[in-house]
C-alpha cells in the first residue's frame, strides 16, 4: 500500500516556474512507476508525465515536454515535476500517481488528493 500526498501548488505568473512534491508513505515505494496527471475545470484528466521505478526512464506529454521535468529521490520516498515557462493552459488540479506506468492512468493504483496550480497574471 502507498500513499501519496501533493504539495508545491500555488498561483504563478505566465513565464513563472514552480516545483511539485509527492510525497509517498510506505517502503515500496521505490518499486513503483511514478506518473503526474491534471485535470482543468471542466477537462478530463490528462497525462503529464511518467518516469520509471529507477529514474532511468522517463516520458512526457507533448503539451508540457522541454518545459517540465519529473523526477525521483526513492531515498526520501519523494517524486518531483520542475515545471518552467508556465502558460494559462497549465492551470489544473495535479496529481501524483504510482502504478505500472506510461500514460494511461488505469494503469496506477494509488493517487495523492492533487494540487491547485493557477497560472495567471
Amino acid at each position: 500500500q502507498v500513499q501519496l500526498v501533493e504539495s508545491g501548488g500555488g498561483l504563478v505568473q505566465p513565464g513563472g516556474s514552480l516545483r511539485l512534491s509527492c510525497a509517498a508513505s510506505g517502503r515500496t515505494f521505490s518499486s513503483y512507476n511514478m506518473g503526474w496527471f491534471r485535470q482543468a475545470p471542466g477537462k478530463e484528466r490528462e497525462f503529464v508525465a511518467a518516469i520509471s521505478w529507477s529514474g532511468g526512464w522517463t516520458n512526457y506529454a507533448d503539451s508540457v515536454k522541454g518545459r517540465f521535468t519529473i523526477s525521483r529521490d526513492n531515498a526520501k520516498n519523494t517524486g518531483y515535476l520542475q515545471m518552467n515557462s508556465l502558460k494559462p493552459e497549465d492551470t489544473a488540479v495535479y496529481y501524483c500517481a504510482a502504478g505500472g506506468g506510461g500514460s494511461r492512468a488505469v494503469n496506477y493504483n494509488y493517487w495523492g488528493q492533487g494540487t491547485h496550480v493557477t497560472v495567471s497574471s
